[in-house]
């Protein structure tokens, strides 16, 4: 496929750094790329899907909004994967707790994507895929959020084709096989990195719990920890 794509306006590979954060939140982007980047450049705004490409530490990263769900996520990280030479995305996103151990603003680490999608249909498997993150990338973040003196935990997510529903998920059985939370994208991402031969994590902080959640706005600017945390792993690749 020629450059721009259908949905990133990059002209070419150059615009892009081989190493992507993608919160779902295109807003969420912008702040990263405000606050944390210098020599910040746009290059995506097709469909206000905000894209911008900066340095952090003296290497250049880029950040890309997602928007919500495996098929938009499907897009954005296939087409930068497949056609922009891009080699990771962390995604950096929110998520709802579903352990009873997870509070709001806790950091998790998806070192799986269990989920209810059918997005590995295309694929004609005899059997059922397993999502996982790139294990470099998530030893790298690990290792980053311990020298922040963070808090974390690393497991099994799922990655939800619903948010309301008339059969909403049942957490209590997914909390017996150790689910920590829920979210909407990284099945998806996780699968694409693996077809293309490439490297994929998610970092996910709570953003509510049953009878507690977060505004718009904290979940836009407020997740700081995990932005540092996506930043310093991108800039030790």
């Amino acid at each position: 496929m020629s450059l721009p794509t259908p949905h990133i306006g990059a002209k070419s590979k150059d615009e892009i750094a081989k190493t992507v954060l993608m919160p779902g939140d295109p807003l969420r982007a912008k702040f990263i790329a405000d606050t944390f980047l210098t020599d910040t450049r746009q290059y995506n705004s097709i469909r206000g899907m905000l894209g911008f490409t900066g340095k952090y530490e003296g290497r250049e990263v880029s950040v890309q909004g997602s928007g919500m769900g495996m098929p938009s996520i499907g897009i954005y990280s296939y087409e930068l994967f497949a056609f922009y030479g891009v080699e990771n995305i962390i995604r950096a996103g929110t998520a709802g707790g579903i352990s009873p151990e997870m509070k709001v603003r806790d950091l998790v680490f998806g070192m799986g994507a269990s989920t209810n999608s059918n997005f590995q249909n295309q694929y004609n498997l005899p059997g059922t895929f397993s999502p996982i993150a790139d294990f470099e990338l998530l030893r790298t973040a690990v290792s980053c959020a311990e020298k922040r003196n963070l808090k974390y935990k690393v497991g099994n997510i799922l990655s939800s084709d619903v948010f309301y529903g008339d059969n909403a998920e049942k957490s209590a059985n997914w909390q017996k096989l150790g689910i920590l939370a829920v979210e909407m994208e990284a099945a998806a991402l996780y699968m694409n990195a693996a077809r293309l031969g490439k490297k994929a994590l998610a970092i996910l902080t709570i953003s509510d719990v049953p009878g507690k959640a977060t505004s718009a706005e904290e979940r836009e600017r407020a997740f700081t920890d995990m932005m540092l945390v996506a930043l310093d792993t991108a800039a030790r690749l």
